[in-house]
């Protein structure tokens, strides 16, 4: 069972858009897709580029420094499906964040 850590506030990531957070000496990024929250690891895996940084179309987040996406619902590259970023749980409790790890 994950260890559920609170990040901040709902507020605090807008629609369509994404935060980096470090929890646990991990570089965590959070989107919110209309209302529903995602989390997935931070840093891209081709050259480590802030994903929390990224441009986010509907799911899928566009790594700022070369362009690799993933889709943060599932952590896959709609691209290429071998391209893969660690996803984590997620609980939203009145207001406040949580991301499990």
């Amino acid at each position: 069972m994950p260890n559920f850590v609170k990040i901040g506030q709902t507020a605090d990531i807008p629609d369509g858009e994404g935060r980096t957070f470090e929890i646990e000496g991990q570089q965590v990024a959070i989107f919110n897709v209309g209302g529903q929250f995602h989390a997935v690891e931070g840093s891209c895996p081709h050259r480590g580029g802030p994903l929390g940084e990224g441009y986010l179309e509907h799911n899928v987040v566009s790594c700022p420094w070369l362009g690799w996406r993933f889709d943060v619902t599932t952590g896959v590259s709609p691209v290429n499906p071998e391209a893969t970023v660690s996803c984590y749980p997620v609980k939203v409790e009145g207001a406040d964040l949580l991301v499990g790890l």
